[in-house]
């Protein structure tokens, strides 16, 4: 070992010492952290679904490549990442020798193959995802980028540590080139013979460059384990437990879509039979109430933005991101902790768990963080301020598209509970609905003994269960379905149709309430309990003594059909649920219902985001538009999984939309775009906002927005009347 090889062999010991002891502190700190949160059992189970959900996501980048240039450049950068911390690794043996290398692997052309093309490929990947941050960092003309509140410098600094310590990989073997130490021939590695025909003959050059190679991996280490909130660096880490942790690991798109999590207090659903606010947790009030996998989901934000490029909110100049709301509630979490873990924190009566001796020695930064209200203005120094929190329509296109399966709703919708259910604080319109589903059972306060009234003037009979033997179908005709005008020619579509194709179904009337969707989004579950375990004790009566296969019920509504199909389960309510587009596919696939003449002029169809984003429902309403149309359809831009919300999820319809630009306005300029003369859709919200958006553009004349049931009725029963395109609007 000469002079140089001593100096290099000790400043990498030195600064490897530091690095590692911080980062044991770092990680010490934020399990501390993560551990705060309240129990969730649940996440403990199927531990084989979930090791595999885990392996399929990471090692295939399933969500990742949704975005498929810069999927493809983080995978190789990803795998560059664990492959190549190998040659980190081999560094230290050649900070000791500039011939070292790593015993047995160290010395197979396979090995040496390996991570030059993974090394070259890492490169590439990295230059690329430079590149699209620099094209759309914040600060650039026209338009909000995805970056917009994200920590750049940040970014910048996990890039250029990336590529320099790549670079340096390649020194390093180039040194070894030209000292002519190098192992692997040149059919293997192209790439490093190249750098070493321009490097000198330095035998020291490879100890040289391995140190620096160390002392930037080692800087890197020491920067993000003295920022515990980096999480462009620590997702690295944190990604493999946050997805092997996810609520459901078997569904095939976002764990936190479909079903809301139930409300829990201490990790057990709450039964509001037995509950006290004094004793249980009613929705979260203080960052320390999320669960420990809501800590841990904060803590792995990647601050990519891809949630916030997608949110209706965001695009449409409301105050909500789904990142920014995020990254708030790590920071403010990683902020109050000191505080928290020292004994402090406020009991469910508001009171002071530690004692006046722990206060006085609290770090003053935490206990001033401690006061903030996690839901408040400015001026009263909350964390969210409850604009961004009423701004959210629950689409789940955030859940979608995150890379690491972050589930945002839920935490959204957790923090409405608690200020529907103890603050009586939300948006003062919506609690007219509120009143109407406890009072009347919907959210229009229509009489219930009008439910049946969209059958009048059929040419066939609606039976009713009770009325009939038997039936293959229960058709849940919904709220909407049985009171505004627009739904009600859907609800009659269908039946229509199920008629014409022979299908046996019979409806529940008056016995039917509101499913009580809207009370659950915006956070009342009280009263969405209230309604549901009415309802599954009329269904499991109108199903009695059948079994769950044959317990079918057909609705129209998407919001009733997650509901029914998703969410009952969880309250004793088993049943095989299908939306009326499956249905009316299905039928149409089998012959039972033949379009006879094409519907003209144009269709687009808008995907409903609880019918497509939520439960994957795709093909089917496209199937049926396609035989009625005998054509193509004109897709709008975003579709399918990328579908633009309507703007009336999240018990949204029932509140005034009073910042930025409508939603249903911007979704209905993208279908007007596609010149189609026919929008289709296949929910009755949808229906009425993009009514009320294509009226508000004063194109009612020029286009019309139509449930795909009644396109396809048109093209089976010509006949038919077009439809009354002149219905009052109800106000959303």
């Amino acid at each position: 070992m000469g002079s140089v090889q001593i100096v290099t062999t000790i400043l990498a010991a030195a600064i490897t010492a530091v690095a590692v002891w911080l980062a044991v502190r770092a990680v010490m700190k934020m399990t501390a952290v993560i551990r705060l949160g309240q129990p969730a059992p649940e996440r403990f189970t199927d531990k084989g679904a979930r090791t595999r959900t885990m392996l399929v996501e990471t090692a295939g980048h399933t969500r990742m490549l949704k975005w498929s240039v810069v999927g493809a450049a983080h995978w190789f950068v990803m795998v560059g990442f664990i492959v190549l911390s190998l040659l980190v690794l081999e560094a230290y043996f050649e900070v000791v020798t500039p011939t070292g290398g790593l015993p047995v692997v160290g010395h197979w052309t396979v090995f040496g193959l390996a991570t030059e093309v993974i090394g070259v490929l890492g490169l590439v990947g990295i230059l690329v995802l430079m590149a699209i941050r620099l094209r759309n960092r914040p600060t650039r003309p026209g338009g909000r980028s995805r970056f917009t509140g994200s920590t750049m410098w940040q970014g910048y600094f996990v890039e250029w540590i990336v590529l320099l310590v790549l670079i340096f990989g390649f020194v390093i073997r180039g040194f070894k080139v030209a000292t002519d130490h190098f192992e692997y021939p040149l059919w293997a590695t192209p790439v490093s013979h190249a750098v070493g025909a321009v490097l000198p003959d330095w035998q020291d050059g490879a100890s040289v460059a391995a140190l620096i190679k160390i002392v930037i991996s080692m800087t890197w280490l020491i920067v993000i384990s003295l920022n515990v909130t980096m999480g462009v660096a620590w997702h690295r880490f944190l990604a493999f437990p946050n997805i092997f942790f996810k609520r459901e690991p078997a569904k095939p798109a976002g764990s936190g879509l479909g079903a809301l999590r139930p409300m829990t207090s201490q990790g057990k659903p709450l039964d509001f039979e037995e509950a006290d606010p004094e004793k249980d947790q009613f929705g979260v009030a203080q960052v320390e109430q999320f669960s420990w996998k809501g800590l841990l989901d904060f803590s792995t934000c990647t601050e990519c933005g891809r949630c916030q490029s997608q949110c209706p909110a965001w695009n449409t100049g409301k105050p909500l991101s789904p990142k920014l709301l995020v990254l708030s509630l790590r920071d403010h979490a990683y902020a109050k902790a000191p505080y928290l873990l020292a004994g402090g924190g406020k009991d469910l009566t508001g009171e002071e768990k530690a004692t006046a001796a722990q206060l006085a020695h609290m770090d003053v930064l935490a206990l001033a963080e401690a006061d903030k209200p996690l839901i408040g203005t400015a001026e009263e120094g909350g964390v969210i301020d409850p604009d961004v929190l009423w701004s959210c329509t629950t689409c789940g296109a955030c859940v979608e598209q995150c890379p690491v399966d972050i589930e945002h709703v839920d935490h959204i919708v957790d923090m409405r509970r608690y200020q529907v259910l103890i603050e009586s604080s939300f948006p003062s319109e919506a609690g007219v609905m509120l009143r109407n589903l406890e009072n009347k059972g919907n959210p229009w306060g229509a009489p219930q003994n009008t439910r049946e009234d969209w059958t009048k003037g059929l040419d066939f009979e609606v039976p009713r269960v009770g009325e009939v033997d038997d039936f293959e179908y229960l058709f849940w005709v919904g709220c909407a379905g049985a009171f505004e005008d627009r739904a009600k020619k859907t609800t009659r579509a269908v039946a229509t149709l199920l008629n014409e194709a022979g299908v046996t179904f019979a409806i529940l009337g008056e016995g039917e309430t509101c499913s009580g969707d809207p009370a659950r989004r915006i956070g009342n579950e009280f009263v969405f309990q209230m309604l549901a375990q009415q309802n599954v004790e009329t269904l499991n009566e109108a199903f009695e003594g059948r079994e769950k296969a044959k317990r079918k019920i057909v609705a129209t509504c998407p919001h009733c059909f997650n509901t029914l199909g998703n969410e009952y389960g969880q309250l004793g309510g088993e049943f095989e649920v299908v939306h009326h587009t499956q249905l009316l596919a299905h039928l149409v696939s089998t012959g039972k219902l033949t379009p006879v003449q094409p519907v003209d002029g144009g269709v687009t169809y808008h995907d409903p985001c609880y019918l497509g984003r939520h439960n994957r429902v795709f093909a089917p309403p496209r199937e049926v538009l396609g035989t009625a149309i005998e054509g193509e359809l004109t897709e709008m831009p975003r579709n399918s999984e990328r579908s633009f919300c309507c703007g009336a999820g999240g018990a949204r319809m029932w509140m005034e939309e009073k910042i930025g630009k409508r939603i249903n306005v911007d979704r209905v300029e993208e279908a007007m775009s596609t010149g189609a003369k026919t929008v289709a859709v296949g929910c009755p919200f949808c229906s009425t906002m993009l009514n009320d958006g294509v009226n508000g553009k004063g194109a009612g004349e020029q286009v019309e927005v139509v449930d795909v049931a009644s396109v396809l009725l048109r093209s089976v029963r010509p006949e038919q009347p077009q439809g009354d395109k002149q219905a009052a609007p109800v106000a959303g």
